[in-house]
């Protein structure tokens, strides 16, 4: 990697510089594995101690904590959001040749921009748009009536189905699954009949789709994920969930169909959210919580249960069977003393 002057940096990115502006930098680490040629930062006060012993030849770090290290510094109002954004600068995404690979099978009439890169083994059925810029990694399946716009990036191994949409600087991981059916059934005596999925999946502009995520087609109406809505990997969204702008949601969340998530919202990691229910904006969901009820008020939710010892936890469960014991023997007091 080319080495960047701190001042260079600085200037770029509207930080302060403490210590020695022609200070080179050529790589990005750790706290704990930094060397006196690469950059690192401090975000979690719980790593001060690292802080105080790395060998980094600078730190991104606020103003707060710039006293705790006596090297070089950048001072950020925000240490980790510089950091992102240095290390997007140092390490840019390779640019990749346009062009449609001969083992790619691509309908006749379908409009490919000159600019776009297909790659191995793509197969792009009839009636499909695919913007400026766009590269389509191996191996993907796009069903037709598609349309990409531009600067979108499938990585490789995606499917997408028939016309759905993926708007502008939409980045989709390996193994993602947009657009495939709804699990809509209707039971009919004594089995199950499959109701047709006749939505489609529409993704905003600056969205990013995790690895091995699915997003069903709606039912009736389009499952929608507005701008800058960011999905972890193995993330489950049903039919005609609808999802705000600015919204983030973390791995294995499964979000049951027709629920309607709210702008600015945190999600956090294994929690399931019940169908047909509406999540105001800048609600955020505490790891493994289940939600069953709408939220109505913003803030912060959770019911997953923290890990505690195996002894402790095991007194906690014994104490559980026996609250029923233990609300009614309170109801016998309440009633004999008055209450």
């Amino acid at each position: 990697m080319t080495a960047f002057k701190l001042s260079t940096l600085a200037e770029q990115f509207g930080l302060e510089v403490k210590g020695e502006p022609g200070h080179e930098i050529n790589g990005l680490a750790t706290l704990e594995r930094a060397s006196s040629a690469t950059l690192s930062f401090l975000a979690n006060p719980n790593y001060l101690p690292q802080l105080q012993e790395t060998r980094a030849g600078a730190v991104i770090v606020s103003a707060e904590h710039a006293g705790r290290f006596q090297g070089n510094k950048l001072i950020s109002e925000d240490p980790y959001l510089s950091w992102a954004r240095i290390a997007d600068f140092l390490h840019p995404v390779p640019v990749v040749a346009a062009g449609i690979d001969t083992s790619a099978s691509v309908a006749e009439d379908c409009s490919i921009d000159p600019s776009a890169s297909i790659g191995p083994h793509v197969s792009i059925a009839a009636g499909c748009t695919i913007g400026a810029r766009v590269v389509i990694g191996p191996g993907c399946v796009i069903e037709a009536g598609v349309h990409i716009a531009e600067d979108s990036r499938l990585v490789a191994k995606v499917f997408i189905g028939r016309d759905c949409r993926l708007g502008e600087r939409t980045l989709v991981h390996p193994g993602a699954v947009i657009g495939a059916d709804g699990f809509g059934l209707a039971f009919d005596q004594d089995r199950w009949i499959k109701v047709p999925q006749l939505g489609r999946v529409v993704i905003g502009p600056d969205c990013e789709i995790g690895a091995n995520t699915t997003i069903d087609r709606g039912a009736i109406e389009d499952t929608v994920l507005e701008e800058d809505v960011r999905l972890d990997n193995q993330v489950q969204i049903a039919h005609n969930v609808h999802i705000g702008a600015h919204t983030a949601i973390a791995g294995c969340v499964g979000i049951a169909g027709s629920t309607r998530i709210g702008r600015y919202c945190m999600i956090a990691g294994a929690s399931g959210i019940g169908g047909h229910l509406t999540i105001v904006d800048r609600v955020v969901i505490t790891a493994m919580s289940t939600v069953l009820e709408s939220i109505h008020e913003p803030g912060h939710y959770g019911s997953g249960i923290p890990a505690r010892p195996q002894r402790q936890w095991q007194r906690v469960l014994v104490r559980l069977t026996q609250l029923e014991t233990w609300a009614r023997r309170l109801a016998r007091i309440e009633k004999h003393a008055g209450h």
